[in-house]
């Protein structure tokens, strides 16, 4: 394993755990697994839980993407985290419809639910993180880096 592959797992995997805690919290905890009700819109427990980790984890996750897994980038900063962000939404939105297929659908407990869609998201999120969002070295254009 390269060292960089290894730096993504590690932080990626703290980061990973950290948002799977924090959905257990917010689901448990916070929202005592009922309906958040906003007026406009009621959003289930389990997708409640999910939008309120993203808060947190998202801005760490770019930083240590961007500092610690692929500081070799050359791409300017806003480039990166406007790549991240819409990589990050996708994933977000693949959380969320595989989320609502494992518990609605399947009826399998939102925690663990959660688990298993975040092991599918992290296989795509490392493959457009690698080629896409933190781009480095020959890859990246001349424009893309002005």
């Amino acid at each position: 394993m390269d060292l960089q592959t290894f730096r993504y797992a590690a932080c990626g995997g703290a980061n990973t755990l950290l948002g799977l805690v924090l959905y257990a919290i917010g689901f448990h905890y916070v929202l005592h697994e009922q309906t958040l009700h906003l007026g406009f819109y009621a959003f289930k427990a389990h997708v409640a839980a999910l939008f309120m980790s993203f808060c947190v984890v998202f801005p760490i996750g770019f930083f240590l993407m961007k500092y610690v897994v692929f500081s070799n980038s050359f791409l300017k900063g806003r480039v990166q985290l406007f790549r991240y962000f819409l990589q990050y939404l996708f994933s977000l939105m693949l959380n969320y419809i595989l989320l609502k297929i494992f518990v609605e659908i399947f009826h399998i407990y939102a925690v663990l639910s959660q688990v298993i869609t975040t092991v599918i998201v992290i296989l795509f999120s490392y493959l457009v993180q690698k080629n896409f969002t933190f781009r480095s070295g020959s890859a990246v254009s001349e424009t893309e880096i002005n």
